[in-house]
């Protein structure tokens, strides 16, 4: 017969090995262009968060001083991180000059933008500028890109590095929102009885505690309220509606074909629940850690606006609404931190819905 090598052949070609339910999950993520474009967005600014004292600040990125290699710009996230050499040399935050009086070998490489966010820049300070201007002078300009504050404060800078605040609020607390909400939800959904009517109502008992007013009657009592502690705070109140999107998950799943195999193989309630159960239920979970993210960072961008906030001199968004109070007419105190909260939260949610579209099939079929 003529065609029985063909058909022989097509009999011996190797089978494509079919794509898991995150690479289909991405695979059609990739399709959507506003999902994307948001996705980008979350990463764009992950990069200023990580890359902040790169792109705005008055401390070298890296410097040569005294033969030795230093970065002064990791001063920025924490002072401890900071050379002690330049404390002891009486640099007094002003690196320029002194770089030059104190090792004339010295070299160093500078961020984009020689602006601080936590003071203003004097005269002369990086050599042939003029201070930074303040108050009504303070408008958007070609060395001030955002304008300044009352004080001479450069927007610009402030916004780069509360960038970091606000990501860091978002991840942080929703990060232990997520640990708690997932652990509350397994236990309940997977042993049920007893268990699941203990979690079940400490979950209701939590939903009834109000975020904010919590946070407020902390830094009433707190005599030092940090943003960590704001973060503990969003966190542990924040896990709710995980927990219950687990539980039922968990409750679905835990008759299921794979799960029983696993039961009779002998495998153990912790192994069935972190290696069988818990990645095919992570998918729906994702979307309101992905929602939760945009609800804490409004929430700190809330609370630094009616003062209570990250206590100064850390830079935050909210903290910068909130010095546009006093003086309505500096509508660069508001534009411009005001857009930045705007797209971050639009960002984050648009990413959650495209997750929600992409890993639920009844919407899938919903958009045919």
């Amino acid at each position: 017969m003529p065609n029985e090598p063909a058909v022989r052949r097509s009999e011996h070609r190797p089978r494509e090995a079919s794509r898991g339910f995150w690479a289909e999950a991405w695979s059609r993520y990739r399709r959507r262009p506003i999902g994307m474009l948001a996705l980008g967005f979350v990463v764009f600014l992950t990069a200023v968060a990580v890359f902040a004292p790169a792109i705005a600040g008055t401390k070298p990125v890296i410097c040569r001083y005294k033969g030795k290699l230093y970065a002064p710009c990791l001063g920025y996230f924490n002072r401890r991180w900071e050379a002690p050499i330049f404390t002891t040399d009486k640099f007094r935050g002003t690196y320029p000059q002194n770089l030059q009086d104190k090792d004339p070998q010295s070299w160093a490489v500078w961020p984009l933008v020689f602006q601080d966010p936590y003071r203003r820049v004097r005269e002369n300070e990086w050599p042939g500028r003029s201070e930074n201007p303040s108050r009504d002078e303070g408008r958007p300009s070609r060395l001030n890109l955002f304008g300044t504050d009352q004080y001479g404060v450069d927007i610009f800078a402030k916004m780069v590095h509360g960038t970091t605040i606000a990501l860091l609020v978002g991840f942080v607390s929703m990060g232990l929102a997520g640990s708690i909400g997932i652990i509350v939800g397994a236990l309940g959904g997977y042993f049920g009885g007893w268990v699941d009517m203990l979690t079940s109502r400490i979950t209701e008992v939590v939903m009834c505690v109000p975020t904010l007013v919590l946070i407020l009657a902390l830094v009433a009592v707190v005599e030092k309220p940090t943003i960590w502690k704001t973060m503990a705070i969003i966190g542990a109140t924040g896990w709710t509606g995980i927990a219950r999107l687990t539980r039922a998950e968990f409750l679905r799943l835990k008759e299921s074909e794979f799960v029983m195999a696993a039961r009779a193989a002998g495998a153990g309630p912790l192994r069935i629940m972190l290696r069988h159960i818990l990645p095919n239920a992570l998918a729906p979970v994702l979307v309101p850690i992905t929602f939760g993210i945009a609800s804490a960072i409004l929430i700190e961008g809330s609370l630094s606006f009616l003062g209570f906030g990250p206590p100064p001199p850390t830079a935050s968004w909210g903290s910068i609404l909130n010095s546009a109070r006093s003086n309505l007419q500096l509508w660069w105190l508001v534009v411009f931190p005001g857009t930045g909260i705007f797209l971050t939260v639009l960002a984050y949610n648009l990413v959650g819905e495209a997750i929600q579209e992409v890993t639920d099939p009844r919407l899938r079929e919903a958009k045919k």
